[in-house]
């Protein structure tokens, strides 16, 4: 029996995974989850002696049965090659009292790689399954990463099209000239005139627009995502938290069965959720914690159970966790109501109304794994110093800040458990904060000195991501503000 999908707020919707990966969104606005979570299919201490690409087929396939084996293998060999510097695809490297899981080894040196390097693969099979002869056009938003990671998913595959929405003045540098010299006919991108939670609220109303739908329909073009939205990105993710237990277990950190706590820099909630998803798979994880930046809607959320998003916007050296409206939570909110939908609904509407919601006594306790920190500028970039200082590991912001909540909050009350950060992206694509935290005298210097003078005091290979993008043309240099991007798609559409 395959498993099915179903949307977070109705229970008339229910499709099949490849189905939900193509849709991207449900009809209704909700997001897709699987009917139940299915086991993981190999006892733990099976997971000791298991490659990345291994562990990606065993976990995979108890989400995506529609896929055949040939099928799902074939996205798998595709995806997890020599796009990444490492045979491991995410090591785990143990520094400052913690084990580092890095995510950013692939093409576009973020962790968002992990899951938009299959994810084409998926979509376009899924076409291919399920009959579909329009034209796929991708409609992403960004906080920094997942732009550039989708634009280089989908750079030339045919049967889509890719427009990528930024704030354009919300990303670091290295994060806009990587966007911005993307190559390949089929894609766009655009900087706005707003912040994330504007992109990603203007995607979303592109989405639900049914008369848009039908005419972009009658032109022959279909509508999909490659937001942590989709599922297709939601499940890949899952797949490194299954491999860093097991390569815990196979350095003789754990033995089979014992818990490890995640720790995770947090922004849409996808990546973390993704953890959650794993625990619920039977992977021994004891806490989930959730680092925020000074944007800590979700701290605030964990500790009082009341999501409000009506707070000032603050622009951070981690932007990619500039974000006010996790759109994944809605997911463990679905879970944690027990499934039920018409609740659901009921709280993300109230949340579209007023901008907030509170979560009744029993949905926070069904939350009771997860724990929310959150840390500061000046802890962020103290942290960065610090790890630097007692081991010579660098850190990028994001994972700083997931490094000092769990340092400052939670490192003594988790004992032996140990705990895997997530290590989100290198440290070369935020060469100014990271520099600049480690002396104050690098804050002068051009960006790609920096990376230079970066190189100098870490030995870490400059990546082939970073080396491309000095040089390279600017392709896409279309600025609009955030109530065009409907006219924006249509004009690309046009071509």
């Amino acid at each position: 029996m395959d498993l099915m999908y179903n949307s977070t707020r109705s229970t008339d919707i229910q499709v099949t995974a490849s189905q939900a990966i193509l849709k991207g969104l449900a009809p209704d606005g909700g997001l897709f989850v699987p009917e139940l979570f299915p086991a993981l299919p190999v006892p733990v201490e099976d997971l000791a002696g298991m490659s990345y690409q291994e562990t990606a087929y065993a976990v995979m396939k108890q989400f995506l049965t529609d896929y055949t084996e040939d099928e799902l293998k074939r996205c798998i060999r595709r995806a997890y090659d020599g796009k990444f510097d490492t045979p491991q695809i995410a090591p785990l490297v143990s520094a400052g009292g913690a084990y580092y899981l890095e995510l950013f080894h692939g093409a576009t040196i973020a962790f968002k790689d992990m899951a938009l390097s299959i994810l084409p693969y998926l979509m376009t099979t899924a076409a291919k399954k399920n009959h579909e002869t329009k034209e796929i056009v991708i409609l992403t938003a960004t906080s920094g990463d997942t732009g550039k990671a989708a634009l280089a998913g989908f750079a030339d595959v045919p049967g889509t099209r890719i427009v990528v929405f930024y704030p354009k003045n919300g990303v670091s540098p290295i994060q806009e000239k990587q966007m911005v010299t993307q190559k390949g006919a089929n894609t766009c991108v655009i900087g706005i005139h707003g912040n994330f939670d504007d992109a990603q609220a203007g995607v979303k109303k592109l989405f639900s627009d049914k008369r848009l739908e039908a005419e972009i329909s009658a032109e022959g073009f279909c509508f999909s995502s490659a937001n942590s939205i989709n599922i297709g990105r939601l499940v890949p993710q899952i797949v490194y938290y299954v491999y860093a237990y097991g390569r815990l277990l196979a350095d003789g950190v754990l033995k089979a069965g014992d818990p490890m706590n995640v720790v995770v820099p947090t922004g849409n909630f996808g990546n973390i959720l993704a953890a959650f998803y794993a625990k619920n798979m039977g992977l021994p994880i004891g806490k989930l914690i959730c680092a925020s930046n000074e944007n800590k809607v979700l701290y605030d959320f964990f500790e009082t159970g009341v999501y409000d998003r009506n707070r000032e916007f603050i622009l951070t050296s981690s932007p990619s966790m500039d974000i006010l409206i996790s759109s994944n939570l809605e997911r463990l909110i679905y879970h944690a109501s027990g499934r039920d939908a018409a609740k659901n609904a009921a709280l993300m509407g109230e949340l579209a109304r007023t901008g907030r919601y509170a979560l009744t006594e029993e949905m926070a306790a069904a939350m009771r794994d997860f724990a929310g920190g959150y840390a500061t500028e000046e802890q962020t970039f103290a942290e960065i110093r610090r790890v630097y200082g007692q081991c010579g590991y660098v850190l990028d912001t994001h994972t700083a800040v997931a490094s000092s909540v769990y340092h400052t909050g939670f490192a003594q009350k988790c004992g032996d458990v140990p705990a895997v950060i997530a290590s989100t992206a290198s440290p070369y694509k935020f060469a100014r904060s990271v520099m600049t935290a480690i002396d104050p005298r690098y804050a002068g210097m051009e960006d790609f000195a920096l990376i230079d003078e970066l190189y100098g005091i870490s030995g870490i290979r400059i990546p082939r991501a970073i080396e491309e993008i000095r040089t390279a043309p600017v392709l896409h240099d279309t600025v609009i503000e955030k109530d065009e991007m409907e006219a924006a798609v249509r004009r690309f559409l046009a071509r």
